[in-house]
């Protein structure tokens, strides 16, 4: 048994308290319809784990209707079966083949932290995330290829393009899932990536026949 568990913080205590007496209790018969049916979600959202990015807010989504996975820079990994733990790509596997999600969605943002120390580890500013010992620093390897289609970018645009990029290579790496890509060609999945500008409240989506992104 864990000795190092500790009771949650007042402040969060309050919050439950409240969210229970109100929000719960003036919706008790949706979420228990939701606990006694199941999940049945139309999209799944791949966004980063910035607490600035409030994937619910921006949709306005209920409970039940996005499966959400969060990780560091919204990143999806090539497919690779080798037998080790895989969050992001299990994550994946569960909504496209057991939950059967229509949509899949890769959220990227600005003034991501993420997508900042793969450009600092690519530019050698970072010995720290080189390291073999760093997750963040092998997870942020999955991004490289995007740095390097826009490293030749002046200096001043290079940060937002590789969050943007973040997107692009997630796109990518899922089509390299066999279950993705069955998905995609039989027309049962569509995947869309966006990015948030999260001080001015924008979003912008890919376009893949213009290889850029445009507002929404």
């Amino acid at each position: 048994m864990s000795a190092t568990a500790r009771p949650l913080p007042a402040y969060l205590v309050s919050r439950f308290q409240g969210w229970k007496a109100t929000t719960y209790k003036d919706n008790r018969a949706w979420y228990r319809r939701l606990a006694e049916s199941g999940q049945h979600p139309r999209a799944m959202v791949i966004s980063c784990c910035d607490s600035r990015v409030h994937v619910t807010s921006i949709f306005g989504a209920d409970e039940g209707e996005f499966f959400i996975h969060r990780n560091i820079a919204n990143l999806v990994p090539p497919y690779n079966p080798d037998g080790e733990r895989h969050g992001t790509s299990a994550a994946v596997e569960y909504a496209v083949t057991s939950l059967g999600v229509a949509h899949i969605v890769v959220l990227g943002h600005s003034n991501c932290g993420g997508v900042k120390g793969c450009h600092d580890m690519c530019c050698g500013l970072a010995p720290e995330l080189e390291e073999k010992t760093s997750f963040v620093g092998r997870w942020m390897d999955i991004l490289k290829p995007g740095f390097e289609r826009v490293a030749s970018l002046p200096k001043e645009l290079i940060l937002r393009a590789l969050e943007k990029e973040a997107v692009v290579v997630s796109l990518e790496n899922l089509m390299t899932f066999p279950f993705v890509r069955a998905a995609v060609e039989d027309d049962r999945l569509t995947l869309h990536g966006l990015w948030n500008n999260t001080g001015e409240g924008e979003l912008e989506q890919y376009d893949s026949d213009r290889g850029g992104f445009a507002p929404i």
